[in-house]
Parts: C-alpha cells; sequence; structure tokens
C-alpha cells in the first residue's frame, strides 16, 4: 500500500495565550488567516506550539480546534511524542480520535547517552505497531541532543506505518544521507527554513518551517517555483528567507516569532513561562530585519 505523501509546506503552529490560558480565539483566527494561502496543512504541538509547556487536555483542545477550522485537504499533523512509549501511544490514538491525520514523534533524550540505534528502533517499532494513524519521525538535536542514525531511518523506512522524518538539523549532509538510503514514498522534511531550498534539491518532499507562520505565501513561493523548474527564482526567494527564519528560530526563538506575528497581522502573544517576552533591544532588532528585508514597512 502507497504511503501518505507530504509535500509542500505546513507551519508548525504557535500556541496563543491569554492569562496563560490557551486561547482558542485567537488560534481559530490564525488558522484562518492562513487558510487563505497554499499551506499544505498544519503542525499542532510542534516545538514553536510549546508543547512541552501544555497539559494533555490542552493539547487535545487545540488538535481538535486546528482540524475544525483548517480548510478543505489540508493535513493535521500532531506532536504527541515523548520518553515514555505508553504515552506516546495513549495520546496519539487519543489525538488521532480529535482529528489529527499524521503523528509527529520526537526521538526519546531523557537516557539520551542509551537512545542508541537499537533503543530508538524499538521505541519507534513498538509505538508504529500499536498507533491508529501514521508516524513522522521528529529529529530535531537542538533540543534533544540526540540525532537519529541515517542507518536507523533507513530502517524504520520499510515500516508500513512509518512514512517520513522532519529532520530539524542545518546538516544538509545528514538530510542527503537520509534521502540517498530510503525509498521515494518515504517523506523527507526539511524542519527549518535555512534549508529548504537546498532539501528541495537533494529530493525533499516540502517543509515544515517556522517562518511559514508569518511568511506563508514567501514559504510556499520556494517551493512552488522550485516545482516549477524556476531555480533560480526559488533560490532568490529562499535566500529573502534566511535572515528572518535565523532571528525568529536561533536568535530569538518562540517569542521571536510570536512577536514577528504580531508585527505581521497575525496573533502571536507572549510564550508561556518559564519562556520570556522579547525586551525592547530584541524586539527593535527583529523589526530591523523585517524591514530590511520589506516585510515589515518602516514607519519611522
Amino acid at each position: 500500500m502507497k504511503k501518505l505523501t507530504l509535500n509542500g509546506i505546513f507551519p508548525p503552529l504557535t500556541t496563543p495565550f491569554g492569562n496563560d490560558k490557551v486561547s482558542i480565539k485567537h488560534f481559530a483566527n490564525n488558522i484562518n488567516k492562513l487558510n487563505s494561502t497554499n499551506l499544505s496543512g498544519y503542525v499542532v504541538l510542534g516545538s514553536n506550539g510549546e508543547s512541552c509547556f501544555l497539559t494533555r487536555e490542552e493539547k487535545l483542545l487545540l488538535i481538535n480546534e486546528a482540524k475544525k477550522q483548517a480548510g478543505k485537504n489540508k493535513i493535521i499533523i500532531s506532536g504527541t511524542g515523548s520518553d515514555s512509549i505508553l504515552e506516546t501511544i495513549s495520546l496519539t490514538n487519543d489525538a488521532a480520535n480529535v482529528g489529527t491525520d499524521v503523528a509527529l514523534i520526537l526521538t526519546p533524550s531523557f537516557f539520551k547517552g542509551s537512545m542508541n540505534h537499537e533503543a530508538l528502533l524499538e521505541y519507534f517499532i513498538t509505538v508504529a505497531d500499536k498507533i491508529k494513524i501514521p508516524l513522522l519521525i521528529y529529529n530535531v538535536p537542538k533540543f534533544t541532543n540526540v540525532t537519529i542514525e541515517p542507518r536507523t531511518v533507513e530502517e524504520l523506512s520499510k515500516h508500513k506505518n512509518i512514512i517520513g522524518i522532519k529532520s530539524s538539523s542545518t546538516d544538509i549532509a545528514y538530510l542527503g544521507e537520509i534521502l540517498n538510503s530510503v525509498s521515494s514514498e518515504f517523506n523527507v522534511i526539511a524542519g527549518t527554513a535555512s534549508i529548504l531550498y537546498a532539501g528541495l534539491c537533494l529530493g525533499a518532499s516540502g517543509g515544515i518551517l517556522a517562518c511559514a507562520n508569518i511568511l506563508p505565501n514567501e514559504c510556499v513561493k520556494v517551493y512552488d517555483l522550485y516545482k516549477a523548474d524556476k531555480f533560480d527564482e526559488s533560490r532568490l526567494w529562499q535566500n529573502k528567507l534566511l535572515s528572518v527564519n535565523k532571528a525568529v528560530t536561533a536568535t530569538f526563538g518562540v517569542a521571536g516569532l510570536k512577536k514577528a506575528m504580531d508585527l505581521l497581522g497575525f496573533y502571536g502573544g507572549l510564550p508561556r513561562s518559564p519562556l520570556q517576552e522579547l525586551n525592547a533591544n530584541a524586539e527593535e532588532k527583529l523589526k530591523q530585519i523585517l524591514i530590511q528585508e520589506n516585510f515589515l514597512k518602516d514607519k519611522t
């Protein structure tokens, strides 16, 4: 049976808060604005969604609302992984019941020194065998300090219920190693806008990009122009995204992404404690980056 194809661009949605409570109203409004674009779907409960700070009840509430608000044919991917195999299976199946199409499963990391080839094989195969929906491996060494080996991915790619990997590493050689070892049906997804064009050149199926929360059309342009063989134009848009993407990921993180959303017509709001909001100096630097790339008008 052919595996589900995850082509195109997906934003890892942020979680808006009001008085430290999840704001479903603002969450729904953000999705409705994004529905008018050619995004392929949405990721709920990713790193940018501050999933580590959410209760189980909040997670299921957000998934349900994302499914309710998502435009026709938009795929819902939800981050449901934890170090516990039992909890991952339980949450994933509950998430499937409220609208998740694909489970994004993080590499376990608390006992990171023991998360070798054999341990990760057992983890992902056990989960994949017992969940109702397809599994997408989530490799994000920036947060976990665990990198799943290409040979492990190659073996896991043969499982009928493991359909791909999101790699948030900026190591393009790593992405190439994986693409060289898996079938064309296995979805290899760039996890950061900084390597989207390079990833597409190597054969990636698309991107799950924080930048797509604020510049969805621009991220889609990189993909669409590449697919139309307009490589020079695609590369130009890729290069315009670089400084903005760095600002809302590596430099200023979730707080920066949320502030950029506020500046560009979405609702970002504050991150949840213990994350801190941007200080005035950082906010000004972020504004100048957006102005420099002509994504924001200078009102001074």
